[in-house]
């Protein structure tokens, strides 16, 4: 169990690393800034999380394999496009864009299951909304802080459903855990996260906002 829990970790380490790389080389900023923001992205959700629980200092500088492996990520991914200019001239591209959502879809569900179980290890699960809460917060925590150290309007509130998505994969992953099982549960609240992310980015699905034309609420 314990493997398999590091092996989940690791997963949406690597994969909000890269968005967060990707994200930071698009803003063309240098290797340092790139690291940061890969790193930011891939702990900054587990930061927020601990920082409620009141864990200090965060499992990410407790534990800093992490962290570490968010700036290893980041700095192969920055030596990608240095050394391949071409790449980097497409990076603003239908590819980009469909690399970041995909990276981004998987480390929304891993995380917030993620956070899920951190309320329930913290004998927190007897009170539905905190483990919701805390999956969701993990889950978008290091994406917005992402958005806005590059200087972009936070992701999850413009852009196709996505905080919506981790509460939902929330709620399934806490209705299921003392019934079918942690391991089980958390499974069943990836796939739900990434399968309603992936069908609102294919039938743009967007929650309803004043303005910019008509959008279909979820």
């Amino acid at each position: 169990m314990e493997y398999m829990l590091f092996l989940i970790d690791m997963i949406g380490t690597v994969a909000f690393a890269f968005s967060g790389a990707m994200t930071a080389i698009r803003k063309e900023m240098d290797i340092l800034g790139v690291m940061i923001l890969g790193m930011i992205t891939a702990v900054g959700g587990g930061i927020i999380r601990d920082m409620i629980l009141g864990t200090l200092p965060p499992q990410a500088f407790q534990e800093p394999v992490f962290a570490l492996s968010g700036v290893l990520v980041s700095a192969f991914v920055f030596a990608i496009f240095y050394f391949h200019v071409k790449g980097y001239r497409q990076i603003s591209g239908l590819w980009f864009q469909q690399a970041l959502m995909l990276a981004d879809t998987l480390g929304l569900g891993v995380f917030t299951v993620v956070g899920v179980r951190a309320a329930f290890d913290y004998g927190m699960g007897i009170n539905f909304f905190l483990p919701v809460f805390l999956g969701t917060i993990t889950g978008v925590g290091g994406g917005l802080l992402r958005d806005i150290m590059a200087g972009d309007r936070p992701y999850i509130f413009v852009k196709h459903v996505y905080a919506s998505a981790s509460i939902v994969g929330a709620v399934v992953c806490v209705f299921c855990w003392n019934r079918i099982g942690e391991e089980a549960a958390m499974l069943i609240g990836v796939a739900s996260v990434v399968v309603l992310r992936l069908l609102a980015i294919r039938y743009r699905w967007n929650l309803p906002k004043i303005g910019g034309g008509k959008d279909f609420g979820v």
